[in-house]
């Protein structure tokens, strides 16, 4: 008997022991998985610190992984966990690419973010290449290059802006030969970020140009952080990883739909797809942020977004630059009573403004590199695989602006139209 109680005894214990062992262990296993529930993505737009979407997330991917797990096997809804999960694919994607998420603070100025642009559009190309689908990432990789380039000219532009003297007398210069050949109401018909940049030239200051530099970049890293995420997604899981992103509440039903269709393997949907996620980072990633760029100091914002679209020529095949699409082009009447029209190689448009924007990337971009992909992509493999440095360096567009603005004036073209050409 005595035996037999004390084994009862000792089964006792150990059940008890395990019991308070497990009753200890669900709460704090709970509670590690619950401090991370309902985060708000209050760093969803880099332009609010560096770092990932919430501060009181970890940054180590293993970490991260096991706190989905958790979530998961405890049937929490992906709604309350959606800061944790694109923590994770952000983390991972940042990881890839070999940029340091946590220190990425694009505030820091070019010099200091040179490797995390070689290394995003390094990453985006890398995935055109391994999944010929994913057309949004090859080509955000070949205009990266620009992007890049016109980047380190807008630095050096800061650092010496007045090495540049002769860009307000450019600018006047156009302004003046428009007046000559087409009198003061064509000039006032003239782009008003091009009239914004003869008037507001001489004003400009290092600091509005560090000003630009910065909400440029946090551009760039939020489209990173919003597009990249899905496709590293999409590579490791598929489509049922990008469900999960849904049911967060990361995206809506219409970029779902983009990814089967970019999944499909069917071109024209696979195209259709890509270009949804095209309008998503320039309506929805951007859009404000390049508003706030245009509308800083007066014409300060404007004239420097106009010139980054002057000067910008982008790399993908056949893509004539902002320029040559939709270029001035002003009715006038001339002194003894004609009807004219007066043309000028600068664009009647202003980079920055979205409708102009997806006007240009619609009509030019999207359709010229599918051409590539589809049809030529010995050449545009070869030129991805050149090293990253080389296609950015390649690409430094900002500093010839005095020059360009210059040889528009001497350009400048009038043409008396004939009647049929008035009606």
């Amino acid at each position: 008997m005595r035996i037999g109680a004390t084994l009862r005894s000792a089964v006792l214990g150990v059940a008890v022991t395990l019991g308070l062992g497990l009753a200890a262990a669900t709460p704090a296993t709970a509670a590690t998985v619950d401090r991370y529930l309902d985060l708000p993505l209050v760093n969803r737009d880099a332009a609010q610190a560096p770092g990932g979407v919430n501060p009181e997330l970890p940054y180590d991917r293993d970490e991260l992984g096991d706190l989905l797990e958790q979530a998961r096997a405890q049937g929490i809804p992906p709604a309350r966990y959606s800061a944790l999960l694109y923590q994770y694919w952000l983390v991972d994607a940042t990881g890839k690419a070999g940029i340091d998420l946590r220190a990425w603070d694009p505030r820091a100025g070019v010099g200091a973010n040179r490797d995390n642009l070689i290394k995003s559009y390094r990453y985006y190309e890398d995935l055109q290449l391994g999944h010929r689908e994913l057309q949004w990432a090859g080509m955000g990789g070949q205009v990266g290059a620009d992007f890049g380039g016109g980047l380190i000219d807008f630095e050096l532009m800061g650092a010496d802006l007045y090495g540049l003297p002769g860009l307000a007398d450019a600018a006047h210069r156009v302004l003046g030969a428009v007046h000559q050949a087409a009198g003061p109401a064509a000039v006032a018909s003239l782009p008003s970020g091009l009239r914004a940049l003869a008037n507001a030239a001489p004003d400009i200051t290092p600091e509005d140009v560090r000003y630009v530099i910065g909400m440029i970049l946090v551009m760039q890293k939020n489209i990173f952080s919003d597009l990249m995420p899905m496709h590293d997604a999409y590579v490791t899981g598929g489509l049922p990883a990008l469900r999960e992103f849904e049911a967060a509440g990361l995206f809506g039903a219409d970029i779902m739909a983009a990814w089967g269709d970019i999944a499909s393997g069917v071109p024209d949907r696979v195209a259709a797809g890509n270009r949804v996620l095209l309008n998503r980072e320039q309506g929805w990633v951007v859009s404000r942020q390049w508003d706030e760029v245009r509308a800083y100091r007066g014409d300060i914002g404007a004239a420097l977004t106009y010139a980054t679209g002057a000067a910008g020529s982008p790399s993908v095949a056949g893509v004539v630059p902002p320029r040559e699409f939709n270029p001035v082009r002003v009715r006038f009447t001339t002194a003894d009573g004609r009807p004219a029209l007066l043309t000028l190689p600068l664009p009647d448009w202003d980079w920055s403004v979205f409708e102009s924007r997806w006007d240009y990337i619609s009509s030019e971009l999207l359709p010229k590199y599918r051409y590539q992909v589809e049809n030529n992509w010995p050449a545009l493999e070869a030129a991805m695989r050149t090293p990253y440095e080389v296609q950015m360096e390649s690409k430094r567009p900002l500093l010839n602006i005095p020059q360009l603005l210059s040889s528009a004036a001497g350009e400048l073209r009038v043409t008396v139209l004939t009647p049929e050409a008035v009606s």
